[in-house]
């Protein structure tokens, strides 16, 4: 049975995706999981500076072991899900982060709460992570067509940045009234959401290709690493992620701790103030199709590119009253080239990767980018602790203005469209057209 014949017909008609059934359970899963998420990026390190007094440091290093599981296996995760249906790999990892979020507040009621136990689920809640989203872009290409995953990717885009103003503000509002422990049941639930969707979809996963010769795990992460590794557009692309996701991670790190003690703000407004902080990630995401459209796909990369990096120096400039104004225009503007560049560079790989290699090339790209997260919190919390919170800020968003540079090294600034193959193709080991793509 062909993909074609597996995928709703609605798929095609006017009002798009929104006509595809089980594209629209992806993405309400993927809705309330990003929000039920986007509380905890708030409500887990307030529990730690209100409820265990923790210190800068300590909450920089929450950040850290929340991202530390993509150095430790997110190579052979990669390989693992291009083995795996992804479907039961990514109801498999709701299930096990609505455990890891729930035992927090049991914890809390029963006084056993400490920095440890949430350290664990950060970390646990990580290694879920790496499993769930590896799987995840694989799986969209599974639902859609080549022509439909531009829009695809546009609309989780949007919801995953809308997730960024609602969330943070919803755990700011139920951390005041009822404590930013019980905040943290809200991601328990939305993970809970995601399982009961993705169980109703209906469009069957075919087989996972399986190359002639079955070859051992290290050669298929090898595979996936050379394959970045020698083609031009990814490598870039993989270089500037990790080189923006520095500066980007590393002020983040410590937002909530400056917000908090440096700027005096109530857990209240801090949501508030995170969340208007990523209103242009919606805007940006409802605007990337468009973009890629009429600048082309490269040109609007290097556009968002422009948008994450300089606008970033004036989060640090943020005083109370009026002078929260600086932080959410900046924040405004990054989080519009973030969402932008996230669509964009998201459909690409997508399309441009053979699909028996997308897991691990997506791992491959993400060990970079994502792993550099980790030793950027860590350094963002002890420059945080040695400097203060603001000097800290000062210096990751000083970085991350001068991240876009990195993209004029490559190809892209030559170009209006980014290439629909790579010309690594012609070096890839054959795969039997009985096993899909």
């Amino acid at each position: 049975m062909t993909r074609a014949a597996r995928r709703p017909a609605g798929g095609a008609r006017r009002g798009g995706l929104l006509w595809h059934r089980d594209f629209r359970l992806l993405w309400a899963g993927q809705t309330a999981s990003a929000i039920g998420s986007n509380v905890t990026t708030v409500a887990l390190p307030l529990v730690a500076v209100s409820v265990l007094d923790a210190g800068t440091l300590q909450v920089a290093v929450l950040t850290a072991a929340a991202w530390l599981p993509w150095l430790l296996i997110g190579l052979p995760a990669g390989a693992w899900v291009d083995r795996l249906p992804r479907r039961p790999v990514m109801v498999g990892c709701d299930l096990a982060s609505a455990a890891l979020f729930v035992s927090i507040p049991v914890a809390a009621v029963l006084d056993l709460l400490t920095v440890g136990h949430l350290l664990v689920v950060a970390l646990g809640a990580g290694v879920a992570r790496v499993f769930f989203e590896t799987a995840d872009q694989v799986y969209l290409p599974v639902l859609l067509r080549p022509d439909q995953l531009p829009e695809g990717n546009a609309k989780l885009q949007a919801t995953q940045t809308a997730s960024y103003v609602l969330g943070p503000g919803l755990a700011g509002l139920v951390a005041q009234l009822a404590g930013a422990v019980t905040a943290l049941l809200l991601d328990a639930l939305s993970f809970l959401v995601s399982a009961a969707c993705l169980l109703r979809i209906r469009t069957t996963e075919p087989p996972p290709a399986r190359p002639v010769g079955a070859p051992s795990l290290r050669r298929q992460i090898a595979d996936g690493l050379t394959f970045v590794a020698r083609d031009p557009y990814l490598r870039v692309l993989t270089g500037y992620g990790a080189a923006s996701n520095i500066g980007l991670v590393g002020y983040q790190a410590v937002l909530v701790v400056f917000l908090v003690r440096t700027v005096e703000l109530p857990a209240g407004l801090v949501g508030a103030v995170v969340g208007a902080m990523s209103v242009g990630g919606v805007l940006g995401a409802l605007l990337a199709t468009t973009l890629s459209r009429r600048l082309g796909s490269a040109r609007a990369l290097l556009l968002a590119a422009a948008l994450t990096g300089p606008p970033a120096l004036l989060v640090p400039l943020a005083r109370p009253g009026a002078g929260l104004l600086w932080p959410v225009l900046g924040g405004l503007l990054v989080s519009l080239g973030v969402a932008v560049g996230n669509v964009v560079k998201g459909a690409f790989r997508q399309a441009y990767t053979p699909h028996h290699l997308l897991g691990r090339v997506t791992v491959s790209m993400q060990l970079l980018n994502y792993g550099m997260i980790p030793p950027a919190a860590l350094l963002a919390g002890t420059l945080g602790a040695t400097l203060g919170p603001r000097a800290a800020i000062w210096l990751m968003t000083g970085w991350l203005a001068a991240s876009p540079l990195l993209l004029l090294i490559g190809p892209l600034r030559r170009r209006r469209e980014l290439p629909a193959a790579s010309a690594y193709h012609a070096d890839l080991p054959a795969v039997p057209a009985a096993l899909g793509r």
